[in-house]
């Protein structure tokens, strides 16, 4: 399954975006320039060791040509250990689906919670009934790998996490993991690989689901840690932006948030870089704080349960997304933080 990555995109782009917005690899503009030429030509750059791995550059590509995808690619063709091989070949054996796959029985329309049952409480109410829930490692897209230099192994997993999908006979799912979404509408395009059901962003189902119920404006302002595997589908950003204006929430306006947003972290620590994460939450953190809002909103999973606490300890309140959508319709809330 070759990438989708045409040289000849990159060649004839003038703008070096992938490069020159990048937020953790310091290059001045001859740098950037040479640096890419190594990177469309296959050939080893520093950009290889320095990347923190945090999507952004899919989303700073004009032309949707895959530059992030590339860069593991060289990753892992080059030996590159993006973390100690330790954390790899544990992170590996954890996720690893074993034994057969033995599907249940669903509706026509489900939910994916990917490896997360400590969130089965978010997706409880109003907003998901009639809904069945569907999660595990035979159902896992394994695209975390991509934090690791480890492409083969999400591209030899891929079709049968399909497959196995597929197995339970949904016509419809809902993805609660912006990086389970990205999976199935950003990396299986890119590789070629076939999707024979119909998804969802959460964001979507939440909007349409959130103009079905009578809701109660919440009169918050809130700041929003945008996850790293959102850069594979940005346009579900602004689906975010119509439920805040459903809701009744004002989205604060700051430094580190829409293309420029940072990671909550969680991928640096994993691969051993405990300063970076330090210097990224605290910049993040800060920004939150001084924007004047009230509360943190979380999308992904991961980076809740990286800065939940973070945020507490500074007054902030944090709350999932969907959470925050329950509120809006008069329940409470059913997460503990």
């Amino acid at each position: 399954m070759p990438l989708n990555f045409d040289p000849d995109v990159c060649l004839s782009c003038d703008s070096y975006a992938c490069l020159a917005k990048c937020q953790y690899i310091d290059l001045d503009p001859n740098e950037i320039k040479e640096e890419k030429m190594k990177l469309v030509r296959g050939e080893y750059s520093r950009v290889l060791k320095e990347c923190a791995t945090c999507y952004a550059c899919e989303e700073y590509c004009p032309y949707e040509n895959h530059p992030f995808y590339q860069i593991v690619e060289l990753q892992e063709k080059y030996n590159v250990n993006v973390a100690p091989e330790n954390i790899v070949r544990e992170l590996l054996e954890r996720y690893e689906a074993r034994g057969e796959f033995v599907p249940k029985k669903v509706g026509k329309k489900v939910v994916h919670i990917c490896l997360f049952p400590e969130f089965k409480d978010a997706i409880k109410g109003k907003l998901f009934e009639g809904l069945d829930v569907i999660r595990g490692r035979h159902l896992f897209c394994n695209l975390v790998y991509l934090h690791f230099g480890k492409i083969s192994v999400i591209l030899e997993r891929a079709n049968k996490v399909i497959e196995n999908m597929k197995k339970l006979n949904f016509d419809e799912v809902i993805l609660f993991h912006d990086e389970c979404y990205g999976f199935y509408n950003s990396f299986a395009k890119a590789y070629g690989l076939q999707v024979p059901f119909k998804t969802y962003h959460l964001f979507e189902y939440l909007y349409t689901r959130l103009k079905e119920l009578e809701v109660k404006p919440l009169g918050i302002r809130v700041a929003y840690q945008r996850p790293c595997s959102n850069r594979l589908s940005p346009e579900t950003d602004k689906i975010l932006d119509k439920i805040f204006d459903l809701i009744g929430v004002e989205r604060a306006d700051r430094k580190y948030d829409r293309e420029n947003a940072l990671c909550c972290g969680a991928a640096f620590r994993l691969q051993g870089k405990d300063d970076l994460a330090d210097e990224i939450q605290k910049k993040n953190v800060d920004d939150m704080v001084e924007s004047g809002a009230t509360h943190v909103v979380f999308n992904c999973p991961m980076c809740y349960l990286t800065l939940s606490k973070v945020v507490q300890k500074r007054g902030l309140t944090p709350i999932m997304i969907s959470e925050l959508c329950k509120m809006a319709i008069g329940e409470e809330p059913l997460m503990s933080k």
